[in-house]
């Protein structure tokens, strides 16, 4: 039997759901927009996936691109999300997974997320997860604006489900999924949003 995190990594359970579901599959080109270290890409780039990323740390591009060792250099690039280089409707996939809930404030949310969205092909798929207040709204602290203080400690900016519901309509998109919230022992809440863009 093939060692599993050999072959997927540390992928996100719920990215790893779309895969199987064949939401994703062999001759897509994928972008991870705040790729890591490469935590989703094992799986897709020993498959053959063409795969690209961005990430504002240096340290996490060189790891990563060792990784895709085989892959040229340039598919991986150290810049933010929010003013990447690659052009607008460059994948079929972008991957957004534990990076939305940095924005510092509303307007840098909407930079993200439109620097993200923008590189998505019509009729790709987003997939997103991202903290959120939903099954804690009684146990988060607000800051400032959606900025909120979690039980564990961590503070992060907070979407619902009717923000995420407005944002999927104004970027032009369908919910490809219902939304799917984890709530980790009332210490902190992540929803996958899974967005297909209209064609």
């Amino acid at each position: 039997m093939p060692d599993l995190e050999h072959q997927f990594g540390q992928i996100d359970i719920y990215f790893l759901d779309q895969l199987l579901r064949g939401q994703i599959t062999p001759g897509m080109r994928v972008f991870d927009a705040g790729c890591g270290h490469g935590r989703n890409l094992v799986y897709l780039l020993r498959e053959g996936y063409e795969v690209f990323g961005v990430d504002a740390d240096p340290r996490a591009i060189r790891a990563v691109r060792h990784l895709a060792s085989a892959r040229p250099p340039d598919n991986f690039r150290v810049e933010t999300i929010e003013a990447n280089s690659f052009p607008d409707a460059f994948s079929d996939v972008v991957i957004s997974s534990a990076v939305l809930h940095f924005a510092r404030d509303d307007d840098h949310f909407q930079a993200m997320l439109r620097g993200t969205w923008r590189v998505l092909k019509p009729g790709g798929l987003f997939f997103c997860r991202l903290a959120s207040s939903i099954g804690i709204e009684s146990e988060v602290k607000r800051v400032a604006g959606r900025r909120f203080l979690l039980p564990d400690g961590s503070e992060r900016y907070l979407v619902d489900e009717a923000l995420l519901v407005t944002l999927t309509k104004e970027l032009g998109g369908q919910l490809a999924d219902p939304l799917k919230t984890t709530v980790v022992q009332n210490q902190r809440s992540m929803t996958t949003w899974v967005v297909r863009r209209n064609a």
